[in-house]
């Protein structure tokens, strides 16, 4: 079905090429063939890409086939980088050949809390933080962190950042949910296995314009920042408080020691709660939906479960698994982001 998808959209790109050298053309039109060529330039590009790295695939598969020790060390090495690469072209031509919707292409905003599990909660907290920064430097995303609430031994009881990048609403929106952990916490000193959860919620990040926001709807407090950040903490009033009356949803930002900076922040991370909120209003469950935005990190509603004594990732909702957790962990999720997006579509 893709390759048939890709022949068709070689024929439809010379021929909107080829609209372009007629002389009387429709100017509302031309926008429209622009795009579409742009689009496919990107998609043929990539198309072009993923068939050198087959090529490169079969070339290291028949070197280990030939038996020689010194070139098989050297060609298995190879493959495991290019089948990275491989994973990264499927899930970027996925999303370019099935646009979902217009929300996918939008930058994203990820909010990770600590739920049941206390210290340890936290800590996992942190460690999903890494993961996902660390796949967004694969990836070349690039990640601002809006707000966060560290806990004393050193991870966070809540972090909200954006991520900023081609697609990245519609390659982190199946991170949402509560995302169990089992494994010996570093607080504890008797080896056994304690289980934990962290809850994810991933918004798209909508523009000021999309989302309009009346200045008598919101009610906007100043304060001083708690937490690390140096002398300034405790002596300006640089953190943000907004209220949108309407709705009673409320954001806080304290990061930046810029009170502008920290208002323009909580106000992206209130229109994209409000997207949110009216998209589920239009589909009458606003309820359900509001539980979405403020998971309570019950691990009855896991969504996936990360067991560090035995390595082992499951993805409950496609039954995924994976023994490289250890990978998983430090940012390798082109595997189960592809996953994901073929099966949750």
């Amino acid at each position: 079905m893709v390759n048939e998808r890709l022949k068709e959209i070689e024929k439809e790109y010379k021929s909107y090429l080829e609209y372009f050298l007629k002389e009387k053309r429709d100017q509302d039109k031309v926008k429209e063939v622009i795009k579409k060529i742009s689009l496919y330039e990107e998609i043929l590009k990539l198309k072009n890409k993923y068939d050198e790295i087959l090529k490169k695939i079969e070339e290291d598969q028949e070197i280990i086939k030939s038996g020689d020790k010194e070139l098989i060390k050297i060609a298995e090495e190879e493959l495991k980088l290019l089948n990275i690469e491989k994973e990264k072209i499927e899930i970027e031509l996925e999303s370019l050949l099935n646009p979902e919707n217009e929300l996918d292409t939008k930058n994203a905003i990820i909010e990770i809390r600590a739920g049941i599990g206390g210290d340890e909660a936290c800590l996992f907290v942190a460690d999903l933080f890494r993961m996902y920064s660390k796949f967004c430097e694969r990836n070349n995303f690039k990640i601002e962190i809006f707000d966060s609430h560290p806990s004393e031994l050193g991870g966070f009881k809540e972090i909200i950042f954006s991520v900023k990048g081609k697609n990245a609403y519609g390659c982190f929106k199946f991170e949402s949910g509560v995302h169990r952990v089992q494994r010996v916490p570093k607080t504890e000193s008797y080896g056994r296995i304690h289980t934990s959860a962290a809850s994810v919620v991933v918004l798209p990040e909508m523009e000021e314009e999309e989302i309009k926001i009346e200045p008598d709807e919101i009610k906007i407090e100043t304060f001083r920042a708690s937490g690390h950040g140096g002398q300034h903490v405790n002596k300006t009033s640089s953190a943000v408080r907004i209220t949108h009356i309407p709705t009673g949803i409320t954001v806080s930002c304290q990061d930046d020691r810029s009170q502008l900076k920290n208002r323009e922040k909580a106000m992206k991370i209130l229109r994209a709660r409000l997207q949110k909120y009216y998209e589920s209003q239009k589909k009458t469950m606003i309820d359900i939906q509001r539980k979405m935005f403020i998971k309570t990190g019950d691990r009855s509603e896991k969504i996936r479960t990360y067991n560090f004594p035995q390595n082992r990732l499951t993805d409950h909702r496609i039954n995924f698994t994976s023994y490289n957790l250890d990978k998983i962990m430090d940012g390798e999720l082109e595997e189960l982001i592809g996953q994901l997006r073929k099966k949750l579509k």
